[in-house]
């Protein structure tokens, strides 16, 4: 169960987090909290499943990167399997089960554009599956938050 502080750190981390040289004692101090406290309320939250991760979103094409949508169609009794072998690549910034004949979706974020197509392959020889790949045709901002 969350309680309000954890709602609250929740909340004000989707608005943003200092760059300082004491990042994480400096946010604790704007909820009344120590670091320690703030540390260990984090931890709490990623080991019950509250929070996956926690850190920066990085744009790599900003930073001379790329990055695709890709899926797949994982046999289902296959899926974890699959689902291991995908995610054991470093380029695999994140990934989904969809209920959809593709039913794993996830994204390649690499250092290059070639970079992309490099590990959708390897992806494919791994598994033995065909990597479907959505390119970014053109980007919108969003801005989502979830509200704790």
């Amino acid at each position: 169960m969350l309680d309000d502080m954890d709602r609250k750190i929740i909340n004000s981390l989707q608005e943003g987090f200092p760059i300082s040289s004491r990042p994480y004692a400096d946010f604790a101090a704007t909820l009344g909290l120590s670091e320690d406290d703030l540390l260990a309320r984090l931890a709490a939250m990623k080991e019950s499943g509250v929070i996956t991760r926690f850190g920066p979103f990085l744009d790599a094409a900003a930073m001379g990167g790329a990055f695709c949508l890709c899926a797949l169609a994982a046999p289902d009794d296959q899926f974890d399997a699959v689902c291991e072998k995908v995610n054991a690549f470093d380029e695999v910034a994140h990934n989904y089960a969809r209920g959809h004949r593709l039913n794993m979706w996830f994204v390649l974020a690499t250092e290059t554009e070639a970079g992309i197509d490099e590990a959708a392959d390897a992806i494919e020889t791994a598994t033995g599956l065909t990597v479907y790949r959505f390119p970014k045709l053109r980007e919108f901002f969003v801005g989502f938050r979830v509200a704790a």
